[in-house]
């Protein structure tokens, strides 16, 4: 294949040098600044910061902090990190008569479960309010209230 009119085709694409290179043969519409010269958005040098001190190399100290998501309390043990021994564990539960035992009771009176019956309600777990309790240190970690 020969060229048109005389130009001369390439036998290889440019280098990266040739091809980032200011090719001087073309206008540039915007000014091209040398080296060292940095050109603010109006094409002139910006003025040199006088009377203002370099800034300063200070440390910077970076700080970690663990925040530990609040802990929901339910009928069932949970793991955790206790706050008194500082120890991963997995919570005891133990079971109180609370406000849902007692209305359970009364409630029970009100029917005419008189004859002991109405006593029912402190012998049933789902009807109590739990405490959790650490199996290490036996410190008190949260209740769980029915009512």
């Amino acid at each position: 294949m020969s060229a048109p009119s005389g130009n001369p085709i390439p036998s290889a694409p440019p280098s990266y040098e040739e091809a980032v290179e200011i090719n001087v043969n073309y206008p540039h519409p915007y000014p091209v600044p040398g080296h060292g010269q940095y050109l603010d958005g109006k094409g002139m040098n910006p003025p040199p910061h006088m009377g203002q001190p370099p800034p300063a190399n200070n440390p910077i100290t970076v700080q970690t902090v663990y925040v530990q998501q609040p802990v929901l309390f339910y009928d069932r043990p949970v793991q955790m990190c206790c706050p008194s021994c500082n120890q991963v564990i997995v919570t005891r539960l133990s079971y109180d008569a609370g406000a849902l035992t007692w209305l359970s009771c009364g409630g029970l009176c009100l029917v005419g479960c008189i004859a002991g019956c109405c006593l029912i309600p402190f012998c049933i777990d789902a009807l109590k309010d739990v405490d959790h309790t650490c199996p290490k240190c036996s410190a008190l970690v949260g209740s769980y209230k029915r009512l």
